[in-house]
């Protein structure tokens, strides 16, 4: 199975949501007086992407009757990873530069997560595939916008 294989939705939809991140980069860059609502924007959405990887995740394992831990665990440390990004604006303490950075890398490796979870949660390969562009191309733009931070 290609890419080309999966549900035209699938694929459409799946390269679409790093659109947002797309945009929240294009501001950045084009706009300083909206510079921090852009990053801001970017932060959350990364995040939430994070969370609902996690989400995903979660599923897999439970349509298999997955009886470890392991799958689960991983699914949790998505979506608390995700919450935890947005913590250090709750405190007031330096946001969103550093948060964008580590979001961005962990969205990145989450391929490691879905191969990892495929060798006894199968999935088709060409999803696989999908996920890698999609996380890389969400990972590199959050990165991006987390070093362009002041």
């Amino acid at each position: 199975m290609t890419i080309k294989t999966l549900p035209r939705p699938v694929t459409v939809l799946g390269l679409a949501g790093i659109l947002p991140q797309i945009a929240c980069l294009g501001v950045v860059i084009a706009s300083p007086e909206w510079r921090w609502v852009a990053m801001a924007a970017g932060c959350f959405y990364a995040a939430l992407i994070f969370s609902f990887l996690g989400g995903l995740w979660w599923m897999q394992a439970l349509l298999r009757d997955e009886r470890r831990w392991e799958p689960y665990l991983i699914s949790i440390v998505a979506s608390l990873g995700g919450w935890a990004a947005l913590l250090p604006w709750c405190l007031g303490w330096t946001w969103p530069g550093p948060s964008l950075v580590v979001l961005g890398v962990a969205v990145l490796l989450s391929p490691l997560a879905d191969r990892r979870l495929a060798t006894y949660l199968p999935v088709p390969p060409a999803w696989l595939q999908l996920r890698a562009m999609m996380a890389a191309g969400l990972g590199v733009l959050t990165m991006t916008m987390g070093l362009l931070a002041p």
